[in-house]
């Protein structure tokens, strides 16, 4: 099934569409449980603020093993699905940045369904976007032209930008290690990925797109995977650091103040900024199949931990509307 190869092997190890896997090493005596506190939400939060802005995600669980696409308020509440597909899998939402169009990855069995798509905020109106076969990680510009994403060329993957209708496709790296989950500096002149090498080695990568003049944002032997690019010029990113255990980072784009937000004895995955860049909305778990996956929220600072999603299912790559 999709989502499912080498989910244990590392930031670095990727499955089929491309999605960096958290990874889960010998864990050191010393390693603490979660500092801040926790909560669950329920009861009287759990219907939601009318008109309070969504996030969207990918979900699939035992019975439903494909995964489709859902929206929950950050307040709490019951998901709403936005597609419904026993055969194809859908991935990686993106909200556009006027928060009317969902870009995201749909790919089924045989390959017969493979590449980026877009849809209305309420899950009508898909059209998929020419040109991006094998493509994953698609991420919007912030006026909402482009779509930067990342296509395979051999057996690798590097960092394409189109216009948001597919066309024209242009290549920005050219290497020999896997180049990921591209995210928009706010004023569109930059972009943030992780790049994963033959060692199993991945780090933060600035690329200047006037120039594709590239910046190592953290270090070569660093387990990074998975930023965000927040409109207050902040990255979080995820990294499996000394514990074992991948945790979220918060960092300059300069690759200066690196410091750490979560801290569980837990896998912290896949992390995006809500639009005022005070929260974080990410995903804990999964050290296996077996392992539920759900959303949490934390400020920017660490505290204020609360789980969002309580559901016997897997939670994945939410992104919080514009």
């Amino acid at each position: 099934m999709p989502g499912r190869t080498g989910r244990t092997a590392g930031v670095e190890a990727t499955d089929r569409t491309g999605r960096a896997l958290p990874r889960r090493a010998a864990v050191a005596a010393a390693v603490l449980a979660v500092t801040a506190p926790l909560t669950t939400l329920g009861g009287a939060q759990d219907a939601g603020a009318a008109g309070a802005p969504s996030l969207v995600f990918a979900r699939y669980t035992a019975t439903a093993p494909v995964e489709d696409l859902y929206t929950v308020a950050p307040t709490g509440g019951t998901p709403v699905q936005l597609t419904h597909t026993p055969t194809v899998s859908d991935v990686m939402p993106r909200w556009s940045p006027n928060g009317k169009r969902v870009a995201f990855v749909r790919y089924g069995a045989g390959g017969a369904i493979d590449g980026i798509w877009t849809m209305k905020s309420t899950g009508g109106g898909l059209t998929p976007v020419p040109g991006t076969k094998g493509a994953s990680d698609p991420a919007w510009s912030p006026d909402g032209t482009r779509i930067a994403f990342a296509k395979p060329v051999g057996t690798q993957r590097e960092i394409y930008v189109a216009d948001a209708d597919g066309s024209p496709a242009t290549r920005l790296t050219h290497t020999a290690a896997d180049d990921l989950h591209p995210s928009w500096s706010p004023d569109g002149t930059y972009l943030v990925f992780h790049r994963a090498d033959a060692a199993g080695n991945s780090r933060l990568i600035r690329l200047r797109l006037a120039t594709l003049a590239q910046t190592p944002i953290t270090g070569p032997g660093s387990h990074d995977g998975t930023p965000d690019w927040s409109r207050g010029d902040r990255i979080v990113f995820s990294r499996v650091d000394a514990t074992g255990f991948a945790h979220l980072y918060v960092v300059r784009p300069d690759g200066t103040g690196a410091h750490r937000i979560t801290s569980a004895r837990a896998n912290d995955t896949y992390p995006a900024w809500s639009p005022d860049g005070r929260r974080v909305v990410f995903t804990r778990g999964g050290m296996d199949d077996a392992d539920p996956q759900h959303l949490f929220l934390v400020r920017a600072d660490g505290t204020a931990l609360t789980q969002l999603t309580k559901a016997d299912a897997h939670d994945l790559e939410a992104d919080w509307r514009p």
